[in-house]
């Protein structure tokens, strides 16, 4: 689960990138509503590893490095 809070509406972009810079999915691309938010990846379909999570609003840029676990 990616879990992450906005002040405000917002337009989402919520991306999932290998440890190669490759981007593997798009969970989120759609206008959001203000408040906390809580997204589930479903990583079945990868390998266990390292990943990066990269969100992106009109006015927030954030990376989080996650470690998929089977």
């Amino acid at each position: 689960s990616i879990k992450f809070d906005l002040p405000e509406d917002n337009n989402v972009l919520l991306e999932v990138y290998d440890i190669k810079g490759r981007n593997i999915e798009t969970l989120v691309n759609s206008k959001l509503s203000v408040g906390w938010h809580n997204i589930r990846w479903d990583g079945s379909q990868y390998s266990s590893g390292i990943y990066f999570v990269k969100l992106r609003t009109e006015n927030i840029e954030m990376n989080q490095k996650i470690m998929l676990l089977k």
